[in-house]
């Protein structure tokens, strides 16, 4: 008797042991970092998402024969024109379910100059906006995009069949389903959806968008480019890769663009922590929360190799903005004829397409997009103290302006890692000292984070004498 009433003790110990690990986040005290449970309100934008209004927004797109940049624009079946009208039709539709509240443009200009360009071309972007609601944040912007244009091998081949299922089919579908369930929704910060021409003619759209912003000085947060999303075979065995993506983000920029910013983060080591190297972290936490099953793997390049995507010029104007695209290129459906040689089909088809996969990507940038707009603004002017030699590490930064701010976190971690290991809450407070805690052996971040516990993307500090 005494045995199993030694035995039962044990259990009852282990088990409140288990109970209150659990309910602390065993480990926390220690600065570790732990995955915070799912905004309830995020998870119904995600059960709405549909892989078969995406499989019949690719399709449609598919069908109008060419979006070559430079084709048509008068046929109601054929060419950029009908297309950009179809878009912006649906658009209109998913305005009107909205109550309105996703207002939808047309934003254009005239290219008259470009290797690409045999004549003066009307670039034509289409932009839905879905204003934000609280009064701190609706100026806070987020941008996501996808290009409608298609082309063949020929870039300057304005009437052969192109018809860019994946590239880029895949990811204007991916943005217009976005804008279909998220403007039934309300965000705190404003969201805009765009389908953008003339990438192939060399991120012409976007280009001129981009630089519109900055000359507007429009405060945009972060930028999403979804760009062949699509495929999920790798043809060099055929093997299928559905539950991984690409998240392109750049570190530091060209030496010619190098701002004084940019010089401090290599002179202190965060060449890694540039804003678009953490909003590539956001993501990749982000899609842990909320798509398990998908690995996010930041890729720490601006873009493939030598090459570049709409979310470029973005960059180029000082702008967080990271690209998505599937984890293998199938090169023999991108920028082809459509044909069959030697027994293969060549061309980007919409039989190739992998719905669920891009339903899966669509999702993911959902839940990115929804978090960010919900949560705070990032923490402003994050310095770190460097008045003495010491083992603490002293943070500071101007506090946040929403009303639904809890407060603020901060993270660390090794230098040879990638992702955040260790985080600390520290309540609504400008500045905390993480003891026994060296600068010299660590890289720090600090993020908001509000009352639903959603968390902005964090801020690498800049050293400040006090």
């Amino acid at each position: 008797m005494k045995f199993f009433q030694r035995v039962s003790s044990v259990f009852f110990v282990l088990l409140c042991w288990l109970f209150i690990s659990l309910s602390t986040g065993c480990g926390d005290e220690a600065g570790q970092e732990k995955k915070k449970s799912t905004d309830p309100k995020i998870s119904p934008v995600l059960d709405e998402i549909s892989v078969d209004s995406i499989e019949s927004s690719i399709r449609t797109l598919a069908n109008f024969h060419t979006r070559h940049t430079t084709s048509d624009t008068t046929s109601d079946s054929t060419g950029i024109g009908a297309a950009r009208r179809w878009i912006y039709g649906k658009f209109q539709q998913y305005s009107q379910a909205s109550g309105n509240r996703l207002r939808v443009s047309y934003e254009s200009y005239l290219e008259t100059e470009h290797a690409r360009i045999d004549e003066p071309t009307r670039i034509v972007n289409i932009v839905g906006v879905l204003p934000g609601t609280q009064l701190e944040s609706k100026e806070r912007k987020y941008v996501i995009s996808g290009h409608y244009d298609s082309r063949v091998s020929d870039v300057m081949d304005d009437t052969s069949y192109a018809p860019g299922a994946n590239d880029d089919a895949s990811g204007t579908a991916a943005v217009m389903e976005l804008a279909r369930v998220m403007s039934a929704f309300e965000f705190d910060a404003t969201i805009i959806f765009m389908a953008v021409a003339g990438e192939e003619q060399g991120l012409l759209g976007s280009s001129h968008y981009a630089e519109e912003a900055k000359n507007r000085e429009l405060n945009i947060a972060a930028m999403f480019t979804n760009d062949i999303i699509g495929n999920t075979l790798k043809s060099a065995d055929g093997s299928v890769h559905d539950d991984e993506v690409r998240v392109f983000a750049q570190g530091i920029p060209p030496e010619d663009t190098l701002s004084d910013e940019h010089r401090m983060l290599l002179y202190t080591g965060g060449e890694n922590d540039t804003p678009a190297r953490q909003l590539g972290r956001f993501i990749h936490r982000v899609g842990e929360e909320y798509m398990p099953g998908l690995n996010v793997n930041v890729i720490y390049r601006k873009d493939r190799y030598l090459r570049g995507g709409d979310h470029s010029p973005f960059l180029d104007h000082g702008y967080p903005a990271v690209r998505f695209s599937e984890p293998h290129e199938y090169y023999e459906r991108q920028h082809q004829d459509v044909r069959v040689e030697n027994g293969v089909q060549y061309g980007d088809l919409p039989e190739f397409v992998d719905y669920d996969y891009v339903g899966k990507i669509t999702k993911l940038n959902a839940a990115a997009l929804a978090t960010l707009a919900n949560a705070p603004a990032r923490p402003r002017e994050v310095g770190i103290d460097v008045s003495k030699l010491e083992n603490n590490t002293t943070l500071q930064w101007t506090a946040n302006e929403e009303p639904d701010l809890k407060g603020y976190e901060i993270v660390w971690r090794p230098t040879h890692q990638p992702f955040w290991e260790h985080s600390r809450f520290v309540g609504d407070t400008t500045r905390f000292t993480i003891e026994d805690t060296s600068k010299d052996n660590y890289l720090f971040g600090v993020r908001s984070v509000d009352q639903y516990d959603n968390r902005s993307p964090a801020v690498y500090p800049l050293p400040v004498r006090n």
